[in-house]
């Protein structure tokens, strides 16, 4: 077996390469963590934790060797949350230039959401995403649909049509679906067709204008407060709908102390609702729109430290299900305004992983093996994909991370079109080397 050079390296970044020999890394698999190597071949998963690592004649010629000694070797990221843009705002970000920031995130899976222009509440738009991330590249798109038609909360989509055409599930996220009975009807059919309904949970008529979260912050800033109320009044209604219909349920963004508690009685319950948080909530808190930076407007906001304790406490005891990124990149004009104008949402795949280590692992809040399985197992059974998981003969989705590399972030030099962040310039730990998705290079840095 030949080892590649550097520059033969360089020149199949991007190209399929036939067979990967990943050496000496700490490898995460449905049974436990094991030290070992790890081999591709065509695309798959051919062995993993031999410790000669050659795989019998597996590991032919031209086999590309990655030193993993003192890293982690984790399933490829799953993301059940995310903004593409396209089709309509490719202003802010398209496909090709979202998956390229997904992989840089260390995500080999990534589900955006339905509210693009037009709206993919069809089959046509579908498909059309679908097949425009097959000739991005390697990362695995899978579209979400809306709920009800151009997201009016009034018709409800052709659900069975959307599921033929590749739909995870459905939602109308950015919007909640106002009328509770329409909430219900929704529930009720996405359940003929197996579809988890995304909750977007926000009471409008409470946010009242509101532009961060209400109390202390927002009133020494002089700006209009969004209650917690309007996020928890949502969730509770949601959850009992799902428990009347035994109809699957996942709850999008929680961000308080009140949101996490409801979900963990409905769980208790035995009500059929699984729910995410996003890494933003887990690091920052209303305290960092004290310099007015639009970068920190966010939907729902930024909550208090109290609120982002008690979301890490919800992610130990297992209530929250998924780490799930929300990346929502915005063209600079949308967040060079004054706070109340500015267009809500973070950049986020390329510094989730990092948040998340920075803010979990780093502290002891959560092991390792914790933290990668609500950023890649979990969620994959949350929407019922087949990824997340290291076994022979699975699909080659594989994130290689630096546990203990120190960066900072530098938005200028993100893949996304989207560089609104608020963690510019913030040293965070916790580096992706290598993404590899279907046995591709997806994304290396050394």
């Amino acid at each position: 077996m030949r080892n590649l050079s550097e520059a033969e390296i360089m020149g199949q970044a991007e190209k399929n390469v036939k067979n990967i020999l990943i050496e000496g890394g700490k490898i995460l698999t449905p049974n436990g963590t094991v030290e070992g190597n790890l081999l591709i071949s065509g695309g798959t998963i051919a062995a993993v934790g031999d410790a000669e690592g050659r795989g019998g004649n597996a590991a032919a010629q031209d086999t590309l060797v990655i030193d993993a000694k003192g890293l982690w070797v984790a399933p490829g990221l799953v993301d059940i949350h995310c903004h593409l843009r396209e089709p309509g705002y490719e202003y802010k970000e398209d496909i090709a230039s979202g998956t390229a920031a997904a992989a840089k995130g260390g995500f080999t899976s990534i589900c955006c959401m339905a509210n693009t222009d037009p709206v993919n509440d069809n089959a046509v738009v579908t498909s059309f995403i679908r097949r425009r991330a097959e000739e991005a590249g390697p990362v695995r798109v899978y579209p979400i649909a809306a709920a009800t038609k151009g997201q009016r909360g009034e018709e409800l989509t052709e659900m069975g049509e959307l599921s033929e055409a590749g739909a995870a599930a459905v939602s109308d996220d950015g919007k909640s679906i106002r009328n509770a009975q329409r909430m219900r009807l929704v529930l009720n059919y996405a359940k003929r067709f197996g579809l988890v309904v995304v909750s977007h949970p926000e009471d409008e008529n409470l946010v009242d204008g509101g532009v961060m979260n209400e109390g202390y912050w927002s009133t020494a800033l002089g700006l209009p407060g969004a209650a917690k109320a309007a996020e928890e009044t949502i969730i509770a209604r949601d959850c009992m709908l799902a428990e009347l219909e035994n109809s699957r349920l996942h709850i999008a963004h929680v961000s308080t102390a009140g949101g996490a508690e409801i979900v963990r009685q409905a769980k208790r319950r035995g009500a059929p609702v699984t729910c995410e948080t996003a890494p933003h909530y887990l690091f920052a808190t209303d305290e960092w729109v004290r310099g007015y930076d639009t970068n920190t407007r966010v939907n729902p906001p930024l909550r208090t430290e109290a609120d982002r304790n008690a979301l890490i406490e919800a992610l130990r005891d297992g209530t929250i299900d998924a780490i799930a990124t929300d990346h929502a990149p915005h063209h600079l004009d949308d967040k060079n305004v004054e706070y109340a104008l500015a267009s809500s949402g973070i950049s986020g795949f390329e510094t989730a992983l990092a948040i998340c280590w920075t803010a979990l692992v780093k502290p002891g809040f959560l092991s390792p093996e914790q933290l990668f399985d609500k950023l890649s197992r979990s969620p994959a059974l949350v929407l019922g994909l087949d990824a997340g998981v290291i076994e022979t003969g699975k699909r080659a989705d594989i994130t290689i991370i630096d546990p203990a590399a120190e960066w900072t972030v530098d938005p200028a030099k993100f893949a996304s079109r989207g560089k609104n962040t608020p963690f510019a310039g913030h040293t965070l730990t916790g580096l992706v080397r290598y993404t590899i998705a279907g046995g591709q290079i997806a994304y290396r840095n050394d």
